[in-house]
């Protein structure tokens, strides 16, 4: 009954909203009551469960600029990529090194390699002097070069059997040049086996040891080669050479024997170009190795100290010189 004793024309009661309890108390709060989609509860989302805001202050973004480095910088870092270089290069030929006397000193061994080279067969007498392996101790880098020298020198010794058939011939036709025929067979049989263990050998050991003492060796030698060659291409008569001198001067006597001088002439200068052209490369070769004459000039002073031989010939010189001295005195 007490909603009918309400007069409705009576002055309505001024409501507030912002009264709402609801309402003062999130003015009140002092916290920014915000919407979290991802409450717990349904009853949370709706009864709106605030998160507070950040209340620290905002700062503007600052953008870092770009520092380009400067020139010394840029020296310096690609100094220190090269010296980084440097050691894994030199790190890499201690380790090829190690590898390769390590093989040298099993192959010593009894279960070790046999040596290979000249190759005869196993019935003969005479047994191989030296082990050859370009594949196994000469450096990728350098087989080529080395296969080359080789080369080299098997078309040398065939030029010089060669020469020997060609002096024979002129001997057969000019009675007076005997003594070529007779220092054609010295050439050969001096000349094949000293060519191998003066440069070639030193060579192939210059490339396998990456010795300055052998290169050094190699080049003194190898000169003297090249000289040779040159003499031999020219052909001076009574020299024992089939060049081209001894072979103009037979054509007008004999055209066959003029035409096989010629084909031994040319192969003398075959081997004299090919020697100033590989002289050049091996050079080329030696400079990048970084060897130098005062290395080698400390392998050959650290062979000899280390030689028991020269230890042995000092200690017996200084032991007869300190008795002559005794006795003197």
């Amino acid at each position: 009954m007490s909603a009918f004793d309400t007069n409705p024309f009576e002055n309505p009661v001024d409501v507030n909203p912002f009264q709402d309890p609801s309402v003062t108390g999130v003015t009140h709060s002092g916290v920014d009551q915000q919407y979290n989609p991802f409450s717990g509860t349904d009853s949370d989302a709706l009864r709106g469960t605030t998160i507070p805001a950040s209340t620290a202050p905002s700062q503007p973004a600052v953008l870092q600029p770009s520092v380009e480095p400067s020139p010394q910088q840029v020296a310096a870092a690609a100094a220190q990529a090269n010296l980084l270089r440097q050691q894994e290069e030199l790190e890499r030929k201690a380790a090829e090194l190690e590898r390769r006397e390590q093989e040298l000193q099993s192959r010593a061994g009894p279960t070790g390699k046999e040596n290979n080279w000249p190759p005869l067969p196993k019935s003969f007498p005479i047994k191989p002097c030296f082990y050859q392996d370009f594949s196994e101790e000469i450096p990728q880098e350098h087989q080529r070069i080395c296969k080359m020298m080789y080369y080299l020198w098997m078309l040398y010794c065939v030029t010089l059997f060669l020469n020997v058939l060609a002096c024979l011939a002129y001997f057969t036709v000019q009675s007076d040049y005997g003594v070529d025929f007779g220092l054609s067979i010295l050439w050969f049989i001096l000349f094949t086996p000293c060519s191998f263990l003066c440069w070639y050998r030193q060579i192939y050991k210059a490339f396998k040891t990456d010795s300055s003492f052998s290169f050094f060796s190699f080049f003194f030698i190898f000169f003297a080669q090249v000289v040779i060659s040159v003499i031999q291409s020219v052909g001076i008569p009574k020299w024992g050479n089939s060049g081209w001198i001894a072979a103009i001067s037979i054509v007008r006597t004999n055209m066959s024997v003029a035409a096989v001088m010629m084909v031994v002439a040319i192969f003398f200068t075959i081997c004299a170009v090919m020697s100033i052209f590989l002289l050049k490369m091996v050079h080329s070769h030696y400079r990048r190795t970084g060897a130098s004459f005062q290395k080698a000039q400390q392998e050959f002073s650290q062979g000899v100290l280390t030689n028991r031989t020269f230890q042995n010939a000092a200690m017996n010189a200084t032991a007869s010189a300190a008795q002559n001295s005794f006795q003197r005195n």
